[in-house]
């Protein structure tokens, strides 16, 4: 059992329902369920995926069930109450052992929030510690997407996949 947070259209929501398969189930996280991802779940190879509609905050999840919950290049959206309640709400949701996966855009290190809007980054060691503040432990980090060369100074959205991101690797412990 997984979840996609913030999953939009879906486009990791199906990879998970065909990676979990017929017997698991990935619930697709969002405030508003997009008509492309009801459209894209029409398909019955994504019979096992349950879109939960709701603020970020405050969404439904069956409480010590999941194994996993990704959000992906989605933390900087969202304002420091917000991912607070629902760093809590992942922790509430995943079983012990459980993998809660953060990949974000890097911003310098010790920017904090400062680049969130205008450059639509997050410092990672503000994202640890706000992950750690709900009760999770740092497992791992992935080094696939650093790009060391990215001076973080630019906005995601005018040079696209240029940017250095940062993959975390969280658990809730056992």
């Amino acid at each position: 059992k997984v979840a996609d947070l913030m999953a939009a259209r879906g486009y990791y929501t199906v990879i998970l329902a065909r990676v979990v398969g017929a017997n698991g189930v990935v619930y697709s996280v969002s405030p508003t369920v997009r008509k492309q991802l009801t459209d894209r779940l029409k398909d019955p190879a994504y019979a096992n995926v349950k879109t939960v509609e709701g603020k970020m905050d405050a969404f439904s999840l069956p409480a010590n069930t999941l194994d996993f919950v990704i959000i992906n290049l989605n933390y900087h959206d969202l304002d420091p109450q917000t991912r607070a309640g629902m760093n809590k709400l992942v922790y509430a949701a995943l079983k012990p052992g459980g993998v809660y996966a953060i990949v974000d855009h890097s911003a310098k290190e010790g920017s904090g929030n400062e680049a969130t809007k205008t450059l639509h980054r997050i410092d990672k060691k503000l994202v640890i510690q706000e992950a750690t503040e709900a009760g999770f432990r740092l497992a791992g980090e992935g080094t696939m997407l650093a790009r060391p060369d990215d001076k973080r100074d630019v906005s995601t959205l005018k040079e696209r996949n240029q940017d250095d991101r940062f993959v975390l690797r969280l658990e809730k412990p056992k």
